[in-house]
């Protein structure tokens, strides 16, 4: 497979330029995430008092120390939960990602409830299924460590509980799909949260903190006049010796994660994987370059066989159609020993695009070949000789395509992603089995000078057709309103927070996030379930 030549100036002014930038962006992304730690970290004297973990450590604890560890949307909730950016702690309530628990590849998520006690969050529910998604996807076992505060009452929304109900729906798919679901409880379950533990297959609990019930002492009284304390209601010890609910009672958090490890080793469940070990050459040029390619101004170009050079084994590519529809390029190469199918953009998408696109897609298809899509593109070309060449239905080919792809499919924006080429580059809205965002990635229908200008066209003819005099003043505020208004929402940090993408990245650990979640397909692939009709239900 012959190997991509770069002609990258490091020493240049435009890279140097773009490694600011986003240099720049990282150090935003990071202050955010620390942000939300260091709001977590603030209770340790309440959890050292309680002879607890925080929820950061329960992870630390249970996940292999040295493994890698995917953490998930970290930026879910940015700037929702608080509309001013300087005091919107990110998030959702949650941490979760893809990391190994005794050698097994797993989903774990922990509730973070060093911040409002672990409080449901809206971003929250949807990050936590998402995560159940992933999961049940990709065939990992579900371990979530629980210690929610429930709902926030005096922050009641209809919509938070009804959608948060597809939660428990998940966890029954997940059961009944052969996947082990475990809780490990260090504090409250309380109301729907009780089913966690209820839905779950494998339950452990911290004596004389967990506590899970249906009602808790205060709604208990206020619906019943009965009254009960915490212990007697949903206590861990009667939990383990009269309602049957646990499996095992530990003595503090420690122990719970050293149990719940201990469990995750007896269920053999690699034993059916062959073991890996692929050798391979790593690439030829520094990852580090890739923030200097990345341009800070999306109107100037960017060849994309420069990102895959710094991915790609030994920046292998073996080019696909090089020379019909150039814009649009496609081809093989491998990541970590793993063979893939990049597409990618060098401008827009026209016909023959499109048409090679689609091709490619089936392809790959063919030879069982996962598809990674590198977004940058601001969409589908336009104008009478691309719609007279049909453009509709070549790119409705690629669609169908990639639609009905049977392949892993990753997502990375890596640049612009506008209009029906998001959709045709493998977006959210197409359900890649990841997808993830580089912090200079702008995601929008159409960039904001060009929706500015076309509400301001639309604008002047209605006035003139209405016989009035053009209004130049109000047509400019207008115009100011929607590029602030497509600004402000086309951002990385902003399409993150609402959970339209995995997370935001750093370009140069692309090679590694690519690597990582590729083993996940491959396992997944591999892997045979043993689905049954329904969940396990406990006696």
């Amino acid at each position: 497979m012959p190997a991509l030549e770069s002609r990258v100036v490091p020493q240049g002014a435009a890279f140097q330029a773009n490694s600011a930038a986003l240099e720049a962006q990282l150090a935003r992304l990071r202050q955010l995430e620390a942000r939300t730690r260091d709001a977590s970290a603030a209770s340790a004297p309440l959890f050292a008092k309680r002879g607890q973990l925080l929820p950061r450590e329960r992870l630390g604890a249970l996940l292999d120390a040295g493994a890698p560890f995917l953490e998930m949307a970290t930026l879910a909730g940015y700037c929702l939960d608080n509309p001013d950016p300087e005091r919107s702690v990110p998030g959702g309530g949650l941490v979760g990602g893809i990391g190994f628990v005794s050698g097994v590849r797993c989903m774990v998520v922990a509730d973070d409830s060093g911040i409002d006690a672990g409080a449901v969050q809206p971003m929250g529910i949807e990050k936590f299924q998402r995560l159940q998604h992933v999961a049940l996807a990709q065939k990992l076992p579900f371990i979530h460590l629980v210690e929610c505060a429930g709902a926030n009452l005096l922050d009641y929304k209809v919509e938070t509980f009804i959608h948060g109900g597809s939660g428990f729906y998940w966890l029954a798919r997940l059961s009944a799909a052969g996947l082990p679901v475990i809780s490990v409880v260090h504090g409250s379950s309380t109301a729907g949260g009780a089913y966690m533990p209820g839905l779950s297959d494998y339950v452990v609990m911290v004596n004389e903190r967990a506590k899970a019930f249906l009602a808790g002492p205060p709604l208990l009284k206020a619906a019943t006049g009965e009254i009960a304390s915490e212990e007697e209601l949903g206590g861990a010890d009667m939990h383990a010796t009269v309602s049957g609910l646990a499996e095992y009672l530990a003595a503090d958090d420690a122990d719970a994660l050293r149990i719940t490890r201990e469990l995750v080793a007896s269920l053999g469940w690699n034993a059916a994987l062959a073991a890996g070990g692929a050798t391979y050459e790593a690439p030829r040029y520094a990852a580090g370059e890739l923030l200097g390619i990345a341009p800070c101004d999306q109107r100037k170009p960017l060849d994309m066989r420069e990102v895959i050079a710094r991915i790609a084994d030994g920046s292998a590519f073996l080019e696909f159609k090089p020379g019909y529809g150039a814009a649009t390029v496609t081809g093989h190469a491998a990541i970590c020993g793993m063979a893939v199918g990049i597409i990618t953009n060098n401008g827009p998408l026209d016909p023959a695009g499109a048409t090679k696109a689609a091709h490619f897609i089936q392809l790959c298809c063919q030879s069982g070949t996962p598809l990674v899509f590198l977004q940058n593109t601001t969409g589908f070309m336009v104008g009478k000789a691309y719609e007279q060449a049909g453009m509709i239905k070549h790119g409705s080919k690629m669609i169908q395509a990639l639609a009905n792809a049977n392949v892993p499919r990753i997502t990375v924006h890596c640049g612009a992603s506008f209009g029906a080429g998001n959709y045709g580059m493998s977006g959210r809205g197409f359900m890649p089995d990841f997808c993830f965002s580089w912090p200079n990635a702008r995601t929008a229908v159409m960039g904001a000078e060009q929706a500015a200008t076309t509400m301001a066209i639309v604008m002047e003819g209605s006035m003139r057709r209405k016989g009035k005099e053009v209004d130049h003043e109000a047509i400019a505020a207008m115009r100011a309103r929607v590029i602030e208004t497509f600004e402000r929402q086309t951002d990385a940090f902003a399409t993150s927070g609402r959970l339209l993408d995995d997370g935001v990245i750093d370009p140069r650990d692309t090679r590694k996030v690519l690597a990582c979640v590729l083993a996940v397909c491959e396992e997944a692939r591999r892997r045979e379930l043993r689905p049954v009709q329904f969940g396990v239900a406990r006696p």
